[in-house]
């Protein structure tokens, strides 16, 4: 993926990990850490990018984030 094609989704992502953040934040819930940016990305768009890895652990997350909320 090249820098400017991952600006949007990469935004949206940050922005989703603080508003769960708050929200676990707000009902005295410590989240474990959100999956770490990938700093290796070649810019290729290669067949199973680092990305691609980084985008479906923080569906993992996300999901996490809303089950531990759901359970206070």
């Amino acid at each position: 993926m090249t820098d400017s094609a991952l600006l949007q989704p990469l935004a949206r992502a940050r922005s989703q990990i603080a508003q769960w953040q708050v929200r676990a934040a707000a009902a005295g819930l410590a989240l474990r850490k959100p999956p770490p940016e990938p700093t290796s990305c070649c810019g290729r768009g290669c067949n199973g990018c680092v990305w691609e890895g980084y985008y479906d652990a923080l569906g993992f997350w996300l999901e996490d984030a809303a089950q531990a909320l759901q359970a206070c």
